[in-house]
């Protein structure tokens, strides 16, 4: 389940991690009781008195300025994107964004739909809010094997690669992108801690994966943005794909998979996952 305190539970997260080492306080002697810093070391590091600080970490001070948190992102040695995560749940918190935010958006446009065939045949697929896929050319399910036997309403992309069977094997590095997947959950949950729809799809994987439950709480924070994969495909041997990621209104974002190089290599990557795609067109999704 989601935290009723999630800027609490980010703040205890990040403390938990850092050692007196990585802020330049002495160790001390003896054996040290609390798992990373204690409150009192964070509160004056951040300048904070640890009355106030405590109350940030239970739940009982929703209110923040901006000078306290930027204290506190230094003293927790946030990075831009991090320090950005701090003051999202921290607007939460102190209520100056509504809660629940407008619906998801699952419309897939006419020239959205025209685009994933136009691109072809690079693989690529619209997803919403929570990682629906929404709509997907063919290559994505010949790059994605097994992807076609869900429902459409049960392909996304996060559920895709901790709870099907064939994504553990497919993905050469799979315990990068699951911390890199679950650190991009992250960010996706502090445009709106109390998204219903993000909760359960958290709620699910925290259930049927381990190790997202296990990661889930190191409290990652990365959004998706262009990379390369690795795949170890059951069809075509190993292939390294780049993908860029276009981001739209509503949520709604086009990753666009193409090869590293356009070369020898990458043309047989194409010309693979085209004819894979051409022998077995899944159902469209919705």
């Amino acid at each position: 389940m989601t935290s009723p305190h999630p800027l609490g539970e980010f703040l205890q997260a990040r403390r938990a991690r850092l050692q007196p080492g990585d802020v330049g306080l002495p160790a001390g002697t003896g054996l040290r009781r609390t798992q990373g810093l204690r409150r009192e070391e964070l509160a004056a590091l951040a300048g904070l008195s640890i009355q106030y600080y405590t109350r940030l970490e239970q739940g009982r001070e929703n209110n923040p300025g901006g000078a306290v948190l930027d204290g506190i992102a230094s003293a927790l040695r946030l990075n831009e994107e991090e320090h950005a995560h701090l003051y999202a749940l921290a607007n939460h918190a102190a209520e100056r964004v509504p809660a629940g935010g407008a619906p998801a958006d699952r419309e897939v446009r006419p020239g959205i739909r025209a685009l994933l065939e136009r691109v072809r045949p690079w693989p690529a697929y619209l997803l919403g809010r929570t990682s629906d896929i929404l709509a997907a050319n063919p290559e994505v399910f010949a790059l994605l094997p097994g992807l076609a036997d869900w429902a459409p309403e049960r392909r996304n992309s996060i559920r895709y690669l901790f709870l099907h069977p064939m994504a553990r094997e497919l993905f050469a590095d799979w315990e990068r992108a699951a911390l890199s997947t679950t650190a991009q959950l992250r960010s996706l949950l502090a445009a709106d801690p109390r998204d219903r729809e993000l909760a359960a799809l958290v709620d699910e994987l925290t259930e049927g994966s381990p190790e997202f439950a296990v990661q889930w709480q190191r409290y990652d924070v990365r959004r998706r943005r262009s990379d390369q994969e690795t795949y170890r495909h059951p069809q075509l041997g190993e292939i390294t794909l780049a993908f860029e990621v276009l981001r739209m209104e509503g949520g709604q974002r086009i990753t666009i998979y193409q090869p590293q190089e356009p070369d020898e290599e990458g043309r047989r990557v194409l010309r693979g996952l085209s004819e894979l795609a051409t022998r077995a067109r899944p159902e469209a999704t919705a």
